[in-house]
């Protein structure tokens, strides 16, 4: 009996520097990857005041008058830091758009923005997938802001992508490669399809990013 003890013990410290290990490596990686990342993008963020039907559509409503706003009157070449500037500059004309589309809609909801740092859980973006971490985010919050959020990438400019169909264009991820690091940029994306295996193969690769960002995720909370 006293041999099994000390096996078991033995075991069990075996596999809990098995897990540190893990879990080192998979958040030195994933911090990589984060660091990275939130130096280079901004992302947009909406929150609705509750998850009542009425409320999520109001949340998407407001989403989508910003966003028309933004695609009109960003300047194209507008680089992180001018991006962040015009917002800062024309938030009084955001507000209102907000505003105004929330009161014609027959709420009284009030609007609050901001330009902060923010904590996002992984987070997948049409075939994209972005660790956890936090992240600068302009915020529109109507009301309470208890509802369920909406979220893209601003910058550079993926929120004016339709990605319902789950898969970001190849000129949209170029433009994302362009300001990332290479190792940062492939792991955000899906592994490629090999030539001649099934599509279900596609399926099960492409959730592997995510996998392993929530992995690292649960691992740092366990430890």
């Amino acid at each position: 009996m006293k041999k099994e003890r000390i096996f078991l013990s033995f075991l069990l410290a075996l596999l809990c520097i098995g897990a540190v290990s893990l879990w080192a490596g998979s958040s030195r990686a994933v911090r990589a990857v984060h660091e990275d990342l939130s130096s280079h993008i901004l992302r947009f963020h909406v929150l609705a005041n509750s998850d009542s039907e009425e409320d999520q559509a109001l949340k998407l409503s407001v989403r989508t008058a910003v966003l028309d706003y933004l695609e009109e009157s960003l300047p194209e070449d507008s680089d992180l830091a001018s991006t962040k500037a015009f917002l800062a500059s024309h938030e009084a004309e955001i507000q209102k758009i907000a505003e105004d589309l929330i009161s014609s809609a027959g709420f009284d909801y009030q609007v609050s923005l901001s330009l902060e740092p923010w904590y996002f859980p992984t987070k997948a973006y049409g075939d994209l997938t972005f660790p956890c971490g936090t992240y600068d985010a302009f915020r529109i919050i109507i009301g309470d802001g208890d509802g369920k959020n909406w979220w893209c990438v601003l910058y550079p400019s993926l929120c004016f992508v339709d990605t319902t169909c789950g898969i970001v264009p190849e000129d949209s991820k170029e433009e994302l490669q362009a300001i990332l690091d290479e190792d940062t940029y492939e792991t955000l994306l899906p592994s490629e399809k090999s030539p001649g295996k099934p599509s279900a193969q596609t399926t099960d690769k492409s959730s592997r990013p995510q996998i392993r960002f929530r992995l690292a995720e649960w691992l740092a909370e366990l430890f």
